[in-house]
């Protein structure tokens, strides 16, 4: 299972980062502070001794030295951590889009495990599971005072084995019991689909995989559609896409804009400071975009998100965005763990810092909640049910109407029917088409 804080810039940097930004710093600190670093590092030494000599059992002393590295990391902020070994190599593989575990991308907060979102198609998704949900127990045991990383360690397991999570949601009284069976969780990182006219980009994640996937589904959609000329728009589906790679968010922002910034990442030192900016060439020919986020996107897809909505690109719909706007640098280290460390800050063209704000929607549009079947039901055939003169007893009959133009009306009478449906399956994603309709006939008139 891949949690939040997913590699941002990553790189092999081991050597000449650890000189520069641990071993400088800390002679330059012993010299500001009269050796009192080197006074601490020697009450570190005299309290592992006394644990090692003096503690009610036998401890394993990797293990000590692994835990008090981990816990000076995750004393800084909520996404810097050690990657022990194998947790460094998990990383690596869901960079690639396929791993093991329940599908949910998680972060810490007030002690508990916070849900940023559930991975498409995976079991938490099937389970349930919502972005904001808390995780307080796994199996019955408290996750309270446990780091980020031990209370994953507890979720993942076999593939096929079952885990039972307890789950805090605001707007229900009580938290309640989860049972997920757990499986080998393999990403598709975009996937594309025409709803009438527009082309519906649907991006869960941001992966080695995401540009090509999105690329590969948009040719894929405009060819099904006819050409680019026959859509008349396109809604890139952001929401609950917890981030991933600063390189693909970059990617997929530089396809649908022809020219400025991207975005920029600004850390301690001014000269590691960077920008980022697109180039010629937009997938859609500059066609009308639809962005949409909710409470589930971060990171990388906050990006996306702020690039294009600065530049005037596409309007954004849905609600508030995550706001995770910091960089996380993964450094290689000895003994083939890694560690993972906040080392900037992202902020969008306009000079935006994303970092506890967010992204604020040009639309707020909230998605309502799942209505029990035999209501939903009901709406999505009330089209159907509304009486029109046709219905009337005894109603003349239009003898102006040629074949062409009836079969016309009821092409346009089953679009409309579709469009209910879709508001009662996905209320935001129906709005964002609808404003697409509308620039589209603004377009057409002019």
């Amino acid at each position: 299972m891949r949690k939040f804080v997913m590699a941002a810039l990553g790189g092999t940097l081991a050597g000449a980062v650890l000189t520069t930004q641990v071993a400088g710093p800390l002679v330059a600190q012993e010299a500001d502070t009269g050796g009192s670093v080197y006074e601490q590092l020697d009450l570190f030494g005299d309290i592992f001794e006394r644990i090692r000599g003096q503690y009610v059992e036998q401890v394993d002393e990797g293990k000590l030295i692994e835990a008090a590295i981990n816990g000076m990391l995750t004393s800084l902020d909520p996404h810097s951590s050690y990657l022990p070994p194998d947790a460094f190599d998990d990383m690596r593989v869901q960079t690639r889009g396929e791993f093991g575990g329940l599908g949910i991308e998680v972060t810490q907060e007030e002690g508990f495990v916070k849900v940023v979102s559930p991975i498409d198609g995976t079991p938490a998704f099937e389970a349930g599971i919502q972005a904001g949900d808390f995780i307080t127990h796994v199996d019955g045991e408290s996750v309270l005072g446990l780091t980020l990383d031990q209370a994953v360690d507890k979720m993942r397991g076999p593939v096929g084995s079952e885990i039972v999570i307890t789950v805090a949601r605001e707007g229900t009284d009580e938290p309640f019991d989860v049972s997920i069976i757990r499986d080998t969780i393999k990403l598709t990182a975009a996937r594309g689909r025409l709803e009438g006219t527009t082309v519906v980009l649907r991006v869960t994640t941001f992966n080695d995989q995401t540009y090509d996937n999105m690329a590969d589904s948009l040719k894929t959609a405009i060819e099904e559609a006819g050409g680019i000329d026959k859509i008349n728009g396109l809604v890139l589906d952001l929401r609950n896409n917890p981030g991933g790679l600063l390189t693909q968010a970059i990617e997929v922002s530089d396809a649908f804009l022809d020219k400025g910034e991207i975005v920029s990442t600004r850390g301690r030192n001014p000269q590691d400071s960077e920008r980022f900016n697109a180039e010629p060439g937009d997938l859609v020919q500059g066609k009308p975009m639809v962005v949409l986020i909710n409470g589930g996107s971060a990171s990388a897809s906050e990006i996306v998100t702020g690039a294009l909505q600065d530049h005037r690109r596409a309007i954004v719909v849905g609600t508030k965005s995550f706001g995770k706007g910091s960089v996380q640098t993964v450094i290689p280290l000895r003994g083939e763990g890694a560690m993972r460390l906040t080392t900037a800050r992202y902020y969008t063209p306009s000079g935006r810092s994303i970092q506890a704000l967010g992204i604020s929607p040009d639309i707020v549009v909230e998605q309502p909640q799942p209505k029990p079947e035999e209501s939903a039901e009901a709406e999505g055939s009330a089209a159907s049910r509304s009486r029109s003169e046709a219905d009337l007893r005894g109603a003349i009959s239009n003898d102006s109407m040629t074949e062409d133009e009836r079969r016309m009306l009821e092409e346009e009478q089953k679009k409309a029917e579709d469009a209910a449906k879709l508001r009662v399956e996905d209320y935001q994603l129906a709005y964002a088409i609808d404003i697409l309709k509308g620039l589209s006939a603004i377009a057409a008139a002019e």
